[in-house]
């Protein structure tokens, strides 16, 4: 329907990936309005890039541009001081692993070099064991808390944070060896 500009492609997004979308909008904003605005403002995106992207998996596609959205929301609100809530855990936790990146316009060179690091932490994700690689795309992709993440592996939150832990020094040192530096 999107290669046919079918308007009602929106819709039938809305109606599969709607509560889809809005979770992961939630989780990042904490705000009901706020992740609407989010989801809404996917569809356009989505509409906007089809044709001439065609995403392999439309539900990830669709989640990437969700959570993206929310988190550029999370920092503008957030803008001038760090609020409460797992956003601000989460973001430190990933940089004790890799390092912010500056704003602007990305060079050619370091798009290669992010597409290089992320072709790397997909490697490391897909050698983990399914519970660890679940604990760690939980926590740094959807943000859940430890609680949560506790809770839906029938764990216990200590077991999580320390799971979590190595893995985070597992993947810096990974990615060290490699050549990065972080």
């Amino acid at each position: 329907m999107y290669w046919d500009r079918d308007e009602k492609a929106i819709e039938a997004t809305a109606e599969k990936y709607g509560a889809y979308c809005h979770s992961v909008a939630y989780q990042i904003v904490n705000d009901d309005e706020d992740a609407a605005e989010c989801v809404n403002d996917t569809y356009l995106k989505a509409w906007d890039s089809m044709p001439p992207h065609r995403p392999k998996i439309l539900r990830t596609f669709l989640a990437k541009i969700t959570r993206n959205l929310a988190f550029n929301l999370y920092k503008h609100y957030h803008a001038e001081k760090r609020g409460s809530g797992e956003i601000p855990l989460v973001l430190d936790e990933l940089s004790e692993v890799v390092g912010g990146s500056a704003a602007g316009v990305e060079s050619p060179e370091a798009a290669y070099e992010r597409r290089e690091l992320l072709g790397q932490i997909e490697a490391f994700l897909r050698e983990l064991p399914q519970e660890k690689r679940v604990m760690f795309l939980r926590r740094y992709w959807y943000a859940d808390s430890v609680a949560q993440i506790a809770k839906r592996l029938r764990t216990t939150p200590n077991r999580v944070s320390v799971t979590l832990a190595r893995l985070r020094k597992a993947l810096h040192e990974r990615l060290s060896e490699r050549g990065y530096d972080l």
